[in-house]
């Protein structure tokens, strides 16, 4: 979801429309784009056309023409609602993130809930390889969407007892965790195998990374990783809470 560049940079990003309009729009509407007749599509119709197109071809493959194909229109009638691709991205990254999870409804504290949110957060990764790539773009506009879990995940920091900075660093450690991951899976499922690299000689060369290689850490699901990552960092938090409460 948003990085601390991300956010900073959206306050002097050329403004999104559709996405503005978003903001201010009731939650789960979103207003047309332009006045006049009602169009047949809506900005979101579009932007889940544009998000089947990259799950399986990649973001490369989104362009105005090929989405005006997909939703059978002519490309300049996509401009009625987009005035490019970037914004049609920002509005993808809003969409296939989703609405702010409800983490008031789980259970146990702020150590659960900050952990129900990465986890969710890691689905929206892997569900969209695209999506770390679209996220990574400088000068990008953050979706109400967006904002929203930057919001919650804050939420629940400020009830932990760290201070304003100890909170948003916290926040670039359970994000950066996140995308770290995600970016394992996607250079894991696009490079060669390690096995295939590394040649006798390496090995000789590089006896701990050819023993775990042989170990088969580079080749597990990502959730492992994810998981072990993620307690690390909240045990540290809770390391550094009890540190303080000690007379």
């Amino acid at each position: 979801m948003a990085t601390k560049k991300a956010v900073e940079e959206n306050k002097s990003a050329k403004p999104n429309k559709t996405l503005e309009r978003g903001a201010r729009a009731p939650s789960g509407e979103r207003p047309q784009s332009s006045p006049g007749p009602k169009p047949s599509l809506t900005a979101d119709q579009i932007a889940r056309a544009s998000i089947a197109v990259a799950d399986t071809e990649g973001l490369t493959a989104v362009s105005m023409q090929r989405i005006a194909r997909e939703v059978r229109v002519t490309t300049m009638a996509l401009y009625r609602y987009f005035t490019g691709k970037d914004e049609l991205v920002d509005l993808m990254i809003d969409s296939a993130g989703g609405p702010t999870p409800d983490l008031n409804a789980v259970e146990g504290g702020w150590q659960p809930r900050l952990a129900e949110w990465t986890r969710r957060c890691a689905t929206v990764y892997i569900n969209h390889p695209w999506f770390l790539q679209a996220t990574a773009r400088p000068n990008r506009v953050v979706g109400p969407n967006e904002l929203g879990w930057f919001n919650a995940v804050l939420h629940v920091l400020r009830n932990t007892g760290l201070n304003a900075r100890e909170q948003h660093e916290a926040f670039l450690l359970l994000i950066g965790h996140v995308r770290s991951n995600a970016q394992f899976a996607t250079g894991r499922s696009q490079g060669a195998s390690m096995e295939s690299w590394m040649s006798e000689h390496f090995r000789d060369r590089y006896p701990a990374l050819a023993a775990a290689i042989e170990s088969g850490v580079f080749t597990r699901p990502p959730e492992d990783g994810l998981e072990f990552g993620l307690t690390c960092i909240l045990n540290g938090i809770e390391s550094i809470l009890d540190k303080r409460r000690l007379p």
